[in-house]
């Protein structure tokens, strides 16, 4: 094991050990139990998402958040609108949503975080491997904002897009 995997398999063990004290509140009597837990919590992690090449982008994160936040908001609000006034035009459907972000985990986490987004949800994919998208409605520049909240996700992740 090098050097650099050395040190995220160390990163990940204290994220978890950091994790277990917040949520028992640092109870000494309980430090024993947490540094098991963390050892078999990291010990699957790396089971599951060994360390690969990606580097995250912490800087970048802020910047994804806070516009999931008013995201969620401003679709959050427009979902109640349509739900409590009949006379606002719905056009539910599926848009498709040429996504960029490889497949597999970092894809996953993607559709996750779309998924969380009143008004969208992601539902499968096409043949050419675009994301199948429903949305309430279709005539909203959906995949426009998806391409936004996609280039900010890969800069987080520290992930290159590719096609398909």
């Amino acid at each position: 094991m090098n050097l650099a995997v050395s040190r995220r398999v160390v990163v990940r063990a204290l994220g978890f050990f950091v994790l277990w004290t917040t949520l028992t509140g640092r109870n000494s009597s309980d430090l024993a139990a947490g540094a098991v837990a963390a050892s078999a919590a990291t010990w699957a992690s790396l089971s599951l998402v060994p360390p690969g090449t990606s580097r995250a982008q912490p800087a970048a994160f802020p910047r994804l958040a806070l516009r999931f936040l008013c995201q969620s908001v401003i679709a959050g609000v427009d979902v109640a609108r349509r739900a409590l006034d009949p006379r606002l035009p719905l056009h539910p459907g599926f848009v498709i949503y040429p996504v960029r972000v490889p497949r597999g985990p970092a894809r996953n986490m993607f559709t996750t975080l779309m998924s969380l987004l009143p008004g969208t949800v992601p539902t499968g994919s096409d043949e050419k491997g675009g994301l199948l998208i429903h949305c309430l409605d279709v005539e909203q520049p959906v995949a426009a904002q998806l391409a936004v909240d996609e280039a900010l996700f890969a800069r987080v992740i520290g992930e290159a897009c590719s096609h398909g």
